[in-house]
C-alpha cells in the first residue's frame, strides 16, 4: 500500500515533509535534496499514458497520468524545488522548509492528476501549504496578505470543484480533457484556472502576497502555483481564441504598474504576471509552435524568475529593504549577486544567447505566423516593457544608481550557489536550446537563430535601453516614491472590507433584534406559568448569558472579517 502511494509523483515530497521538523538543520537540508533527487529520477521514468487508477464510490480516479507536456513541467518543478532548498540553507525555519517541500510535492502531484477530483485535492493542498510561506514574512502586512491570498486560492478550488461536479452531471465524467468554455462546467474550470494564472482583474492576490512573503518564501511561491495553472490551461483549453486576447492584456497592463512601483520584489511580481501573459497567448493560439513556446517559456521562466527573486531576496536579507528609493550602489559590496541578477535580467529580456530568447521567441513567432498582427505588436511592446522594468530597473536601482553607502556583506554562500546554478542554466539553455527542445511536446520547426529575427530583437533591445537612458538623463523617468501601487488587489484591500462592513452591520442589528424579541417572548411565556415562574430567574440568566455570548461571537466575527481584509 505504501509503495503504491509513494509511486504517485510528488507524494514522496508531501509525506517526506512530515519528517522535516524533526531533523537538525544540516541533516534536514540534505534529506530534502535527497528526496527531491529521488523523486525527480522516479518521475523521469514515467512515460506518456495512464499509470495508476483507483475507485471511490464507483467513481474512477486517475491518480497518475502523463501527457506530452507533463515531463518538462515536472522536471523544472524538481529543479526549482532543489534550488529553493539550497537557497534557504542558511536559515533554520522549520515551517517554511516543511511547507515549501510539501507545496512542491503537491504541485508535482497535480501535474499527473488525470481527473478533476484528484486535481482538486492537490489544487487545495498547494493553497494550504503555500500560505505558510506568506505568513513567514512575520509582519502585520504579511498576515493580511496571507489571508487574502488564501481566500483567492480556496475560492479557485471551490470553483474548480463546482465545475467538476457540473461536468459529471452532464455525463462527461471527471476526466481531465479538452473542455468547451461556453458550457457552465467549462466556464467554471476556466475561471478556477484563471484565478491561479492571475488573469486580468483576478491577479491582485499575486502582487499582494508574493512581496510580503519571507526572503526564501517568495522564491518558492514564484515557481509553482501560476505555472501549474498554465499547465492545466494548456491541457483543457488549447486553441481557445479568447485566451489570445486575455494573454495580450496580461502582457501589457503590468508594464505600467511595474515602472512606477517602488518595491523591487513587487516589480518582479508584476513582471511575473506579464510573462504569464505570453504563455496564455501561446495556449490561445493553440498550434504546435505556440504550445511548444508556452511549455519552453514556462520552463525557462521558472528558472530566471527564481534567479531574479533570489537576487532581490539576497538584497533584502543583507540590507533589510527591497525598495528602489532606499537602494543603490550595492555592486561594490555584493558583486556576485549583482552579476547573477544581471544574468536573470538579460534572460527575462530575451537577449540572444540567454534562455528567454530561445523560448519566448516561439510564442511571438507563432502569433505572427497565424496572422495575429495586433497581438504580435502587443507582445513586441510588452517585450520592450520587460526590458525597462525587469531588465534594467531591477539591477540599476538595486546595484547601481544612487550610492547609498551600504556596509554589507555579500550574500551567504548557499544563496550564491543557488543563484549560480540558476544563472548557469539561463546561459546554457540560451546557447544550447536543443536539449530543452527535445522535451517539448512537438518537434520544433522554428529557427530562432534566423538572422532577421536576431537583428530585430537586438534593435528592439537597443532602442529600449536608449529610451531608459534618455528618461533617466532627462529626469523624466518616474521617481521612486515610497508607496504601494495598488491594482486589482484594491478590491480585496479596500472595496471588499467596505462591502463586508456595510452588509455585516445591518445583519448584526437584525440578529440582535431577533435575539431580543426571542428573549422577551421566552420570558413572557415563562410568566404565564406559576410553576416555571419560580425558575424564571435561572432561565432568564441562561437566556441573557446566551444572548451575551451570541453578541460576543458576532462582534468577534466582525472583527475577524475586518482584520482579514485590512
Amino acid at each position: 500500500m505504501l509503495d503504491a502511494i509513494l509511486a504517485i509523483p510528488g507524494m514522496m515530497l508531501i509525506l517526506g515533509a512530515l519528517a522535516v521538523p524533526l531533523l537538525p538543520p544540516m541533516v534536514r537540508n540534505y534529506y530534502m535534496l535527497a528526496l527531491i533527487g529521488f523523486s525527480g529520477w522516479s518521475v523521469w521514468q514515467i512515460e506518456t499514458g495512464v499509470h495508476m487508477t483507483a475507485s471511490l464510490a464507483g467513481i474512477e480516479m486517475i491518480l497518475v497520468r502523463a501527457e506530452a507536456i507533463t515531463k518538462p513541467f515536472a522536471l523544472v518543478f524538481h529543479i526549482a524545488a532543489a534550488l529553493n532548498v539550497i537557497y534557504a540553507m542558511h536559515e533554520d525555519v522549520k515551517i517554511t522548509a516543511t511547507a515549501g517541500l510539501a507545496y512542491a510535492g503537491a504541485a508535482i502531484a497535480a501535474l499527473f492528476a488525470g481527473d478533476f477530483l484528484t486535481l482538486f485535492v492537490y489544487w487545495e493542498l498547494t493553497a494550504f501549504t503555500s500560505v505558510f510561506l506568506v505568513l513567514a514574512g512575520n509582519t502585520s502586512r504579511s498576515l493580511g496578505a496571507a489571508m487574502r491570498y488564501l481566500l483567492m486560492q480556496v475560492a479557485s478550488g471551490v470553483i474548480l470543484l463546482a465545475g467538476a461536479v457540473l461536468l459529471w452531471r452532464s455525463g462527461a465524467g471527471f476526466a481531465i480533457t479538452a473542455l468547451d468554455a461556453t458550457t457552465p462546467a467549462g466556464f467554471c474550470v476556466l475561471l478556477a484556472f484563471g484565478i491561479k494564472a492571475a488573469f486580468p482583474f483576478l491577479n491582485g492576490w499575486l502582487q499582494d502576497a508574493y512581496p510580503e512573503a519571507s526572503v526564501t518564501g517568495t522564491v518558492v511561491l514564484s515557481a509553482f502555483t501560476t505555472k501549474l495553472s498554465i499547465y492545466m490551461l494548456a491541457l483543457c483549453f488549447a486553441g481557445l481564441t479568447p485566451l489570445i486576447w486575455v494573454g495580450a492584456v496580461m502582457t501589457l497592463f503590468p508594464v505600467f504598474f511595474a515602472v512606477i512601483e517602488n518595491d523591487l520584489r513587487r516589480v518582479l511580481a508584476f513582471s511575473l504576471n506579464n510573462q504569464l501573459g505570453f504563455m496564455v497567448v501561446g495556449i490561445g493560439v493553440g498550434t504546435e509552435l505556440a504550445l511548444n513556446g508556452t511549455v519552453a517559456h514556462a520552463f525557462a521562466h521558472i528558472i530566471y524568475k527564481s534567479l531574479l527573486f533570489m537576487s532581490m531576496g539576497a538584497v533584502l536579507y543583507r540590507t533589510g529593504t527591497a525598495k528602489a528609493s532606499e537602494l543603490g550602489g550595492l555592486w561594490k559590496q555584493m558583486p556576485l549577486t549583482a552579476i547573477f541578477c544581471i544574468i536573470g535580467a538579460v534572460s527575462i529580456s530575451s537577449f540572444p544567447l540567454f534562455s528567454g530568447f530561445v523560448t519566448k521567441s516561439l510564442t511571438i513567432g507563432a502569433a505572427a505566423k497565424e496572422g495575429y498582427f495586433l497581438v504580435w505588436l502587443a507582445l513586441i511592446f510588452a517585450s520592450a516593457g520587460v526590458l525597462e522594468h525587469s531588465g534594467i530597473k531591477i539591477p540599476y536601482f538595486a546595484f547601481f544608481g544612487h550610492d547609498r553607502k551600504f556596509k554589507v556583506k555579500e550574500a551567504p554562500l548557499n544563496m550564491l550557489i543557488a543563484m549560480g546554478i540558476a544563472a548557469a542554466l539561463c546561459v546554457l539553455i540560451g546557447i544550447f536550446p536543443q536539449p530543452l527542445y527535445t522535451l517539448l511536446p512537438y518537434e520544433v520547426k522554428y529557427d530562432v537563430w534566423e538572422t532577421g529575427h536576431v537583428l530585430g530583437e537586438l534593435q528592439l533591445l537597443l532602442f529600449a535601453v536608449l529610451a531608459f537612458v534618455f528618461l533617466i538623463v532627462r529626469g523624466l523617468y518616474p521617481p521612486e516614491i515610497d508607496s504601494t501601487v495598488l491594482n486589482t488587489d484594491w478590491l480585496l484591500r479596500r472595496a471588499l472590507p467596505r462591502v463586508a462592513k456595510g452588509i455585516a452591520m445591518p445583519v448584526l442589528a437584525l440578529w440582535f433584534s431577533g435575539v431580543a424579541l426571542a428573549q422577551k417572548g421566552l420570558m413572557a411565556a415563562l410568566r404565564l406559568s406559576e410553576e416555571t415562574s419560580r425558575a424564571s430567574g435561572l432561565v432568564s440568566g441562561i437566556a441573557s448569558t446566551g444572548a451575551a455570548a451570541g453578541i460576543f461571537l458576532a462582534v468577534f466575527a466582525l472583527m475577524l472579517v475586518t482584520r482579514l481584509f485590512t
